[in-house]
């Protein structure tokens, strides 16, 4: 659905660095080619995550958001 505010953790506030790495990842897949497990680390090391909770809640995430809207 939609991202969370805050991790379900730690508590820490997880949605705006979700927008950034969707951004980061977008400028990979624009060059045609899957980003590497090293580069996801990197873009979250960056992005200061460093709990696995909050990694875990950036990974694990899918957007559904656009194919539930059209049935509300």
């Amino acid at each position: 659905m939609i991202i969370p505010i805050r991790c379900f953790s730690c508590n820490r506030v997880i949605a705006s660095d979700f927008r950034k790495f969707q951004k980061k990842m977008n400028e990979i897949r624009e060059k045609r080619r899957e980003p590497t497990p090293e580069e996801i680390s990197n873009i979250m090391d960056d992005l200061g995550l460093e709990k696995y909770c909050c990694r875990r809640m950036i990974l694990s995430h899918i957007e559904l958001i656009d194919e539930i809207m059209p049935f509300s």
